[in-house]
């Protein structure tokens, strides 16, 4: 059991990606808090986690755009299980929309949700971290924190500033025993990309080299990975899973 007893929160935990890296923790003995928006599924979802996993699973709603609840739901994580000792900061939305038309309040939008909501999580999870004396955070980026897209200022901008967010962090707590590290996921098959029809799925493939698109389960591996003591002298890194997306063009 690669994460036997500890303690690991993730967010935007009721579907894809997070939804597997909550069954990817259970399933190597971890004790799990799942958090989600309230009106998701997350806590119906834990209810049949917790019963399959020996009571191992809990949920608390949070938004990370409210400063408030998120250290309400680290307060209720370090209550309930005594440590917070991983963190996936995976809550995020995607966005596309040109430039010109996107109002002030949208960009924004994106840019608190998905930069400015890990920040929160992570200094909430930090500060309780630096009393244990250990810790590893995992900030979810993309490939678009490091490759440009049309139509994906706010989103690349966010991802971009969870990149280089991670490298500081990262920096400013090695002496801590603290590890802070990032996930850079290609395009990945989840409800998320249920909207688009066939032809723009197979546009999104042929940009993989590998020649598919990604599975849930397969960015949940690279987080288990880096939460791990595995990873343990692995910081500020952006660990792609990509398919080679990243790599170029052949």
């Amino acid at each position: 059991m690669r994460l036997q007893d500890k303690n690991i929160l993730i967010t935007g935990a009721a579907s894809g990606i997070g939804l597997a890296s909550v069954e990817r923790c259970l399933a190597e003995g971890a004790n799990v808090m799942m958090s989600d928006l309230p009106d998701s599924k997350g806590q119906s979802l834990a209810a049949e986690l917790d019963a399959k996993y020996a009571g191992r699973c809990l949920f608390a709603a949070a938004d990370v755009v409210n400063t408030a609840e998120v250290d309400a739901l680290l307060q209720a994580m370090q209550t309930e299980l005594g440590s917070v000792d991983g963190v996936f900061n995976n809550a995020g939305v995607g966005a596309l929309s040109p430039s010109t038309t996107m109002s002030d309040e949208d960009f924004q939008r994106i840019i608190d949700i998905n930069l400015t909501g890990v920040f929160r999580v992570a200094r909430a999870a930090l500060r309780r971290m630096e009393k244990q004396g250990s810790g590893s955070i995992v900030n979810c980026a993309s490939i678009l924190g490091v490759f440009g897209q049309s139509q994906t200022a706010a989103y690349t901008a966010a991802k971009g500033g969870v990149v280089n967010m991670t490298r500081a962090l990262a920096l400013e707590y090695a002496a801590q025993g603290i590890r802070v590290n990032a996930i850079g996921p290609g395009y990945i098959d989840t409800p998320l990309l249920d909207a688009l029809d066939d032809e723009m799925k197979q546009f999104l493939v042929s940009m993989h080299p590998l020649g598919r698109l990604g599975r849930a389960e397969e960015v949940a591996n690279a987080f288990l990975f880096l939460v791990s003591d595995e990873a343990s002298f692995v910081t500020g890194a952006h660990l792609m899973v990509d398919g080679g997306f990243t790599a170029g063009k052949s």
